[in-house]
Parts: structure tokens; C-alpha cells; sequence
């Protein structure tokens, strides 16, 4: 069949020919990816499939790439071309088909994690075991984009002849180059080995809320050097991984989202704690944000002019217990507002009788 498309091309001339296979070549790759393309969104119309929607949105734009130089890579036998033109065309194909398959590669891993975030939803109340698998998996993609990039990129390099001479020599002093690499970059290593640590370990995670420099914040990413933090404001403080190795630091997920806070009242000493205890149970049973859990009030202190009086209560996370925190102090102030306003604070000053007239 080879041989004979070969003859029937041998007719034409053969620039004619070389712009003909060239062209044929792109226009069979793009019909092949506009084909897949499209079968997969009627697959998806139909069955409502979320890996469809993914494969079509993470790689269609690579695949209109990939398909064309594949194509172009199986037609090039039939181009007649020269000795030396005919092996550049070919390196650059070459070239082209291993960058693009690689960039594929990196997609997949894109695909694969929508996936797991759609299986596995990091939004839930006790995410605990979810926040475990995405630091992992996000750590484990962060390196196997990096070892796919550097086998294309070495794969690329190497097909040179001169590059492979260089790194034959270049291997017979590895041990000299390694020590003044490893000198020079211990700070990366480093980081990278505590990036490591981290990913297995877990001191935090993914979503974890922590407080750090006395910042409150949820972790949005952990790299191979830093972990970005965002704090409640929409600032980000980024940290360098080995500063959750050295140092400490709070969290507040670290085996659940759980969490007990406190509210304080300053009361005058006629304010009636009972009442005041009573009315903190009503008014966390009505609430939506109390998880059942923690339902406290107590007098901590006594003061020169008031006495402090101080409520505990529990949400599902820190979130929700903030709200609930500020909900009972508004709740529990306009309550002695309305019924006990002479148990406020207040300053009470005696003034000397009057001298005799």
C-alpha cells in the first residue's frame, strides 16, 4: 500500500508533493481531534458525564496540537526531501511530538484531579480525611510535573549529539558537581525535603485554619518552598516551608473542625447570673450554628466595678463560631438592656454629707 501511494505521488512534483503531505497531514490531526471532541460532548449530553467535561476542557486545546504533529510524524516516510532537509523536518517533529505528549501528560494529571474534587468535596463541615488526600495528591502532582518536564526536556536535549557527549563528560565529575550544587542550594533542598515531611506527615494541610504570626487564615496552597496562607481579610501571607517544621504555629483542624470559644460580659454585681444563664441556654437552642456540645456561663473575675461573666459556647468550625460568639454577646447585652438595665456597668461615687449651715 506504501509503495504504492509512493508511485502515484512520484507523478507530481515534489515541492507539490511535500505541501500536499504537510497539509493532508494537519488536516487529518485536526479532524481526528475535532472528531474525538465532539463524540465525547454527545457522550456527555447524554450520560452527564463529569470526566467528558474534563478530558474536553483540560485537553482540547493541547489535542489540536498533538494530533496534527502525530499525523504530520506518521506521513513523513512520503515526503521527498533530501538527505539534510528531511532530518531537520524530522528532528522538529520530533520535538514537537515529545513536548506536546508531555503537556498532555501534565493535563491528564489536571483531569485526574478534578476527578477526586468532585468525588471527594473539601467544602463539607468535617473534612478531615479529604484535606489529608488533596495535600497529598497536590504535593505528588507538584512532582510529577517536574519529573515529566525534565525526562521531555532530557529527552529533547539528548537527541543532540553534542549534548550527549557533554553529559558523558559531565558525568565522570558528578560527585564534584553534586557537593557544589548541594552547597549552593541547601536552602532548596531543604525546603524540598520539608515539603516532603509535610505531604506525609501532615502538620497542616490543605484548608486547615491556623493561626500564624497572629494571623488567623485558611492554607490555599503548599508548594515546594512556601505555603501560601489566606487570611480572613483576603491578605496572603506566604511562609517558607521549614517554618512549619521549626516554629510553632496554632491550628484549629488539626483532628477536627470542632471548636469552643468564649464570650465575655461585664456586668454590674446586681446583675442576676441565673437569668443570665437561662436566657444563654434559649438562645443557643434557637440558633443554627450551635452544634450541641458546649452550653456554659460562669463568673471568671470579680473587678473593682464589675464582675466578668464568661459564656462558652461550641460550633461545627471556626467560621460558624465566630457568628455564633457574636450572636450571644449581641443576644446577651440587649437581654440586660431590656429587663435588668441597672445591672450594666456603672460607677458609683459617695459624696460627703453636706456640712451644716
Amino acid at each position: 500500500m506504501t509503495k504504492q501511494l509512493t508511485d502515484f505521488l512520484d507523478q507530481f512534483p515534489d515541492a507539490l508533493v511535500v505541501l500536499g503531505v504537510l497539509l493532508s497531514g494537519l488536516a487529518l490531526g485536526l479532524l481526528a481531534k475535532t472528531l474525538l471532541f465532539a463524540g465525547l460532548r454527545a457522550y456527555d449530553r447524554r450520560e452527564d458525564s463529569a470526566l467528558s467535561r474534563s478530558v474536553g476542557l483540560h485537553l482540547s486545546g493541547i489535542s489540536a496540537f498533538f494530533f496534527p504533529v502525530l499525523a504530520l510524524s506518521l506521513l513523513l516516510p512520503l515526503l521527498p526531501l533530501p538527505p539534510k532537509p528531511f532530518e531537520v523536518l524530522r528532528r522538529l517533529i520530533e520535538f514537537a511530538l515529545i513536548l506536546s505528549f508531555a503537556w498532555g501528560l501534565i493535563q491528564t494529571l489536571e483531569v485526574g484531579q478534578d476527578l477526586i474534587r468532585r468525588h471527594y468535596l473539601l467544602e463539607g463541615s468535617d473534612n478531615l480525611r479529604v484535606r489529608k488526600l488533596f495535600t497529598q495528591l497536590q504535593f505528588i502532582k507538584k512532582v510529577a510535573v517536574g519529573i515529566i518536564g525534565f525526562v521531555a526536556v532530557g529527552l529533547v536535549l539528548m537527541s543532540f549529539e553534542t549534548v550527549r557527549r557533554l553529559g558523558t563528560g559531565l558525568l565522570t565529575s558528578a560527585g564534584i558537581a553534586s557537593v557544589i550544587v548541594g552547597f549552593a542550594a541547601q536552602r532548596s533542598i531543604s525546603n524540598l525535603l520539608a515539603g516532603f515531611q509535610i505531604a506525609f506527615t501532615q502538620p497542616i494541610r490543605i484548608d486547615d485554619v491556623l493561626v500564624v504570626e497572629g494571623e488567623w487564615g485558611r492554607v490555599e496552597e503548599i508548594t515546594f518552598t512556601y505555603v501560601v496562607l489566606h487570611i480572613w481579610d483576603d491578605r496572603r501571607l506566604v511562609l517558607p516551608l521549614n517554618y512549619f517544621i521549626e516554629k510553632p504555629f496554632q491550628s484549629w483542624t488539626r483532628s477536627s473542625a470542632q471548636l469552643t470559644g468564649t464570650v465575655f460580659v461585664y456586668a454590674d454585681y446586681t446583675a442576676p447570673v441565673e437569668e443570665l444563664r437561662t436566657e444563654l441556654q434559649r438562645v443557643l437552642a434557637a440558633h443554627p450554628l450551635w452544634d450541641q456540645r458546649v452550653c456554659v456561663l460562669q463568673v471568671t473575675d470579680t473587678k473593682d466595678r464589675v464582675m466578668e461573666m464568661r459564656a462558652l459556647v461550641s460550633s461545627a468550625n471556626a467560621s460558624d463560631l465566630w457568628d455564633l460568639r457574636c450572636a450571644v454577646r449581641e443576644q446577651l447585652v440587649a437581654y440586660l438592656q431590656q429587663h435588668y438595665p441597672d445591672s450594666l456597668p456603672r460607677t458609683r461615687v459617695a459624696l460627703p454629707p453636706a456640712p451644716e449651715l
